[in-house]
C-alpha cells in the first residue's frame, strides 16, 4: 500500500517535471507574441486621463481572461479529436502575423507622415470621452483575441504530442503567465509618466537627482512604447517564420546553410509582404479604403 503511495508520488513528480521544461519551452515559443501583446496593450491603454488609465486596463485585462477561457477548451478539444486543425490553425495564424508584421513595415515607411493629420481637434463632452474609452477597451480586446489565438495554439503547437493533462497544464500556465505578466508591465508602463510628474513635484529644486529620475521617466514613455513596437514587429516576423519553417516541410529544407534567425525572419518578411500585397490588391479591387 505504502509502495504504491510512494510510486504515484513519484509519477506526479515526474509528470511536474515534465510539465515545468515544457512550460519553459512553450514560454520562450510565445515570447515574440507577448512582445507584440505588451506593444499593443501599452499604446491602447496610454492616452487616456491619468486616473482612467488603470481602470481602462483592468477593463481590457479582464476581456483578456475572458478571451483565454474561451480558446483554451476549443483548443484542447480540437488537439483530442482533430489535431491537425491545430497545425493548420498555427500556419494561418503564422501568415496573419507575417502580415501584420508586413503592414506594419510598410505603414511605417509610406503612411507615417499622413497620421494625424485628418485627425480634428475638439472638445468632447464627459459622455462622448466615455464612449471613446469604450470604443477603445472593445478594439483592445479583439486584438487581444486574436493574439491570444496565437499564443495558446503556438504553445500548443510546442506540446502537441505530449498527453492531453500535460497540453492543457502547459498551455493554461502559459496563458495565465501571458495575461498577468503582459498587463502587469502595461500597467507599470503606463504610470511611468505619472511616476515621473510625482517625483518633479517633490523634487526640491531643479537640479536634484529626484528631479532628473522624474524627468527621465516623463520623456522615457514615449519612447519605450516606440520600441516596444519595433521590437514587436521584428518578433512577429520571427514568430511566424519559425512556425512556417518547422511547420512546413518544404520550406524546412530550402537554405539550410543559414542561421536559423536570418532563416526565420526572412521567411517571415518575404510571406508577409506576399500577403500584403494580396490583401492591398483585394482591397483595391472591391474599393474598400485604407484606414
Amino acid at each position: 500500500m505504502a509502495s504504491g503511495f510512494f510510486a504515484l508520488l513519484d509519477d506526479i513528480a515526474a509528470i511536474m517535471d515534465d510539465v515545468a521544461v515544457m512550460s519553459k519551452i512553450a514560454t520562450k515559443k510565445t515570447a515574440g507574441i507577448l512582445g507584440d501583446d505588451l506593444a499593443v496593450n501599452a499604446e491602447k491603454a496610454s492616452g487616456f486621463a491619468s486616473s482612467r488609465e488603470l481602470p481602462v486596463l483592468w477593463a481590457i485585462g479582464k476581456g483578456s481572461l475572458i478571451n483565454k477561457l474561451i480558446i483554451l477548451p476549443i483548443a484542447f478539444l480540437l488537439s483530442a479529436f482533430f489535431p491537425i486543425a491545430v497545425i493548420i490553425v498555427l500556419v494561418l495564424g503564422g501568415l496573419y502575423l507575417a502580415y501584420e508584421g508586413a503592414e506594419k513595415i510598410y505603414e511605417f515607411i509610406f503612411h507615417r507622415g499622413h497620421k494625424g493629420a485628418e485627425i480634428e481637434l475638439k472638445e468632447f463632452t464627459e459622455e462622448e470621452i466615455l464612449e471613446i474609452e469604450k470604443d477603445k477597451i472593445k478594439s483592445a480586446i479583439v486584438t487581444d483575441f486574436i493574439l491570444s489565438v496565437e499564443i495558446v495554439i503556438i504553445a500548443l503547437g510546442t506540446v502537441i504530442e505530449k498527453p492531453l493533462l500535460s497540453q492543457i497544464i502547459v498551455v493554461s500556465f502559459v496563458a495565465i503567465i501571458a495575461t498577468v505578466g503582459v498587463y502587469g508591465i502595461v500597467a507599470l508602463i503606463v504610470r511611468m509618466d505619472e511616476a515621473g510628474y510625482k517625483l518633479i513635484k517633490h523634487s526640491s529644486n531643479n537640479r536634484g537627482i529626484v528631479f532628473h529620475i522624474g524627468n527621465i521617466l516623463v520623456q522615457a514613455l514615449p519612447k519605450v512604447i516606440k520600441s516596444l513596437a519595433v521590437i514587436g514587429t521584428i518578433a512577429l516576423l520571427l514568430v511566424a517564420g519559425g512556425i512556417f519553417v518547422h511547420k512546413i516541410e518544404f520550406l524546412h529544407h530550402l537554405f539550410p546553410e543559414w542561421p536559423a534567425i536570418v532563416k526565420e525572419f526572412s521567411f517571415g518578411l518575404v510571406i508577409g509582404f506576399i500577403a500584403l500585397g494580396i490583401v492591398n490588391l483585394f482591397k483595391k479591387i472591391f474599393g474598400i479604403k485604407h484606414h
